[in-house]
């Protein structure tokens, strides 16, 4: 039939897996585990359908993994990076830090995530030189001098990204350790930043230390890369913060579906199994009419 992969396993992301599998497809999770999902914050559930005495996030967390284990569900464990076209157009190409993932239908369930910076000037200048997005937004900023804020493999992804446009680009890790090797064609500012300032659009970020670097445009990248920033990369329409689906999960790009917390609503564990539920039949239905042609 094809095989779907689906980024993120919490309940949206497990839930769209088990009724992907029982409808046919091959059915690949990417997930960072435990640690990034929302269940890693919740001591005690116990308003869900079918428990009798609360239990923690981690244990639910569990069980919803090894139930879509023992129906055929593979789980791979990895930092998405990005999430592209294949070279045909006929289907998706996943890149994580370790694997490479192929696949004819994907879900996203990472969950609502958008890190950013809670300093003077983001909100602001969001849209007039702040962006969230090196792959939408690079080509903006040729010959120009643009900084990536983030330390790990997401922001030097998001850098590699902003070379082939920008004359300099440049790391801010805002006082954090880096995690990954930075090639020395990127240099990196360690500085704590205190305001990203301007007049119309952004022109300088100012440092902790007084200390202020001229810039062209700063791009978000804390963290790991969320739903809405690789929905928005490869096309898929957002409405505000969240990924716009129809009833069914899915979104504007044929193909790519979401559910869970990264579409808005309700941020329940029951709304995110319905819609991953509803994300799953149709990513099978979007299969099976492919193959028929």
């Amino acid at each position: 039939m094809g095989n779907v992969v689906i980024i993120g396993s919490g309940p949206a992301g497990v839930s769209a897996a088990l009724y992907a599998r029982r409808g046919g497809a091959e059915v690949t999770v990417l997930s960072k585990g435990l640690s990034l999902s929302g269940l890693a914050k919740a001591e005690k559930i116990e308003n869900y359908y079918g428990l009798s005495a609360p239990v923690s996030g981690a244990e639910l967390y569990a069980r919803g993994i090894e139930g879509a284990k023992n129906i055929g569900v593979e789980f791979v464990e990895d930092e998405l990076l990005s999430l592209m076209f294949n070279d045909t157009f006929t289907g998706f190409k996943v890149t994580g830090k370790e694997h490479v993932l192929n696949a004819d239908s994907v879900i996203l369930a990472t969950g609502a995530y958008r890190q950013s910076l809670n300093i003077p000037g983001v909100k602001e200048f969001e849209g007039r030189g702040i962006s969230y997005c090196a792959t939408c937004d690079a080509f903006f900023y040729r010959g120009k001098t643009v900084a990536v804020v983030g330390a790990g493999v997401y922001a030097l992804h998001e850098a590699q990204a902003l070379l082939t446009h920008a004359a300099q680009v440049i790391m801010l890790t805002n006082g954090a350790e880096l995690a990954t090797e930075i090639p020395p064609e990127i240099r990196v500012c360690t500085a704590k930043i205190a305001v990203i300032d301007g007049d119309k659009r952004v022109e300088k970020v100012v440092f902790a230390d007084g200390t202020a670097l001229k810039l062209d445009g700063v791009f978000m990248a804390l963290g790991t890369a969320g739903s809405t920033a690789i929905a928005k990369k490869i096309g898929a329409q957002l409405e505000g913060n969240n990924i716009k689906i129809d009833a069914h999960g899915a979104t504007n790009v044929p193909g790519l579906f979401a559910a869970g917390d990264c579409t808005g609503g309700l941020l329940q564990i029951a709304k995110a199994v319905y819609q991953g539920a509803e994300a799953g039949l149709a990513a099978v239905r979007y299969l099976r009419a492919k193959k028929q042609g």
